[in-house]
């Protein structure tokens, strides 16, 4: 017997099988149980979404030999016949292979005839977009005054080359693009009945190959199962596809954090002999950064990915500015890749960008160096503000100014601890602090360890660090709120009262737009 292919096999039979079409679903169930019948119908959307099968499930609903119903009883011969494409009374046509007037006409002119065996006469006319101008002309007579025992379905994906004229007179239903959950959970049910083990990653990443398509997504588990043969795994799919293990992705944010651009083209030269689509990759690097977004401004969502603690770090180690900065950069190489010599200069240029627009922040061995803040306005105002970095001191000599302390910490998953955190107390090299509750994400061991390196280095002596959980705290990022915050205030003001600023406001009405004044660092002379 020759083998099925899984999109036939597994075709929806009823309504009540059909994935993630439930608007249009109820409406047409509607329509049916209350005898509210239209003589066209008009299923618009992209490829493998149901519109076909749909319009079967439809023919079914009308033609059942049981009655008219939302629920057609699946076991008489006209939905037996349905089912196996057989039923005389269900004309299936191809308007890419039919567009000319003639065949339409045709096809109109056994309209006129009563159906043979069914109670309509049920048109499913498939990208009908396609058809001519003239045929569409033919069409809209019989659209207009249709003879009660026939039903037009038309179906197509680009609903707009179609006479606003057929439109008209038709009830149209625009079919949504799948899910990736429903595609997962639906390919989950299937492999369930065919006996097929897979891993549940492995299934959602063919559910975001598919692009919202069903059926694509049905031809990717057939090639998976080619393929993976009896089990189907995540290390597999992602050989077949050519699509990304996440761990490069995070690899590639973790390197970034720490402007190491050498470990970036490792990984991207790793990636190039994996043959990783670079398209694929920048698109998933993209949804990172968008749930890593998610996470810094709703801490308390849920997040069911399996980077679910990377994305928790990740969303401590960026400013959310510099988030939208990456994925801008980011979407913006996915679009010009197709400019660039090829895939992997493209996507090469777009992380050494990412990378020219990452601030990199490196203490200074000079105590009393000064830094320029300069306000990003209309009227430039300079304020001049003094840091006092600290050189590496010996851990007996240390003041207990944490803050100071913090500041000379390199970037980094040790540094994020340490600004979140607050001194207690410290004695024969051990620092006991206190950690705001808001980021226990931070209280790991991996992470301790970290900072206890950092604080080894800097001290050139072996340093414990012991954590607890506080509230109210006087952290380092909270101070250096507060800090930025006293600052602008006096930038702020010393803008309105600058003498040229008043002279716009009140000879021309002008307007300061306070949210506009940016603080910029410049280097001296």
């Amino acid at each position: 017997m020759s083998y099925e292919v899984l999109a036939r096999k597994w075709r929806p039979k009823s309504f009540d099988t059909l994935v993630g079409q439930d608007n249009t679903v109820q409406a047409l169930s509607n329509a049916l149980d209350n005898d509210r019948l239209h003589h066209a119908y008009l299923f618009t959307g992209t490829r493998g979404v149901g519109k076909t099968t749909l319009a079967r499930i439809l023919a079914k609903s009308l033609n059942c030999e049981v009655n008219i119903s939302s629920k057609p009883c699946l076991d008489c011969s006209t939905c037996k016949d349905i089912d196996k494409g057989r039923f005389i009374d269900l004309i299936e046509v191809d308007a890419a292979s039919n567009t000319q007037v003639d065949n339409m006409r045709d096809l109109l002119d056994n309209a006129q005839y009563a159906p043979t065996s069914g109670r309509f006469k049920v048109y499913i006319i498939d990208e009908v977009h396609m058809l001519s101008k003239s045929a569409f002309n033919a069409m809209l007579k019989t659209l207009e005054e249709p003879p009660p025992h026939v039903k037009f379905i038309l179906a197509t994906t680009d609903p707009k080359k179609i006479p606003v004229t057929v439109i008209s007179r038709c009830l149209q239903f625009n079919l949504k693009q799948m899910t990736a959950d429903n595609i997962s959970r639906y390919i989950k049910d299937i492999l369930k009945k065919e006996e097929i083990n897979s891993e549940d990653e492995a299934l959602n990443i063919i559910a975001k190959a598919a692009h919202g398509s069903m059926r694509d997504a049905l031809s990717i588990l057939d090639q998976a199962i080619a393929y993976s043969g009896s089990s189907i795994s995540t290390k597999e799919i992602i050989s077949m596809l050519g699509t990304i293990d996440n761990i490069f992705l995070v690899s590639i944010l973790n390197a970034l954090v720490k402007n190491n651009g050498e470990e970036m083209m490792k990984l991207s030269a790793e990636m190039n002999e994996k043959s990783i689509s670079f398209d694929l990759a920048l698109e998933e690097l993209a949804r990172l950064i968008h749930k890593i977004s998610i996470k810094q401004i709703i801490p308390n969502s849920t997040n069911d990915s399996s980077l679910s603690e990377e994305i928790n770090k990740l969303a401590t180690l960026f400013t959310p500015e510099s988030l939208q900065l990456k994925y801008q950069i980011v979407i913006n190489g996915r679009k010009d890749l197709h400019l660039a010599p090829d895939p992997l200069t493209g996507f090469n240029m777009t992380l050494l960008r990412m990378l020219a627009f990452y601030p990199s922040i490196k203490p200074s061995n000079n105590s009393d160096s000064k830094k320029k803040v300069e306000l990003k306005s209309d009227v430039k105002i300079k304020v001049e503000v003094k840091d006092n970095i600290l050189d590496n001191i010996n851990i007996k000599d240390f003041d207990g100014d944490w803050i100071k302390l913090v500041s000379c910490l390199k970037i980094g998953i040790a540094k994020s601890l340490a600004q979140e955190s607050s001194l207690i107390s410290y004695k024969d090299n051990i620092f006991n602090l206190a950690l705001n509750e808001n980021f226990s994400h931070l209280n790991q061991n991996d992470y301790v360890e970290k900072l206890e390196d950092e604080l080894t280095e800097y001290f050139k002596e072996k340093i414990k660090v012991n954590i607890k959980l506080g509230n109210r705290l006087k952290t380092p990022s909270l101070q250096k709120k507060i800090k930025n915050d006293e600052l602008m205030k006096t930038t702020e003001s010393a803008i309105m009262n600058d003498k040229f600023v008043k002279e716009l406001i009140n000879d021309f009405d002008a307007e300061v737009i306070t949210s506009s004044i940016k603080p910029t660092k410049k280097k001296e002379n």
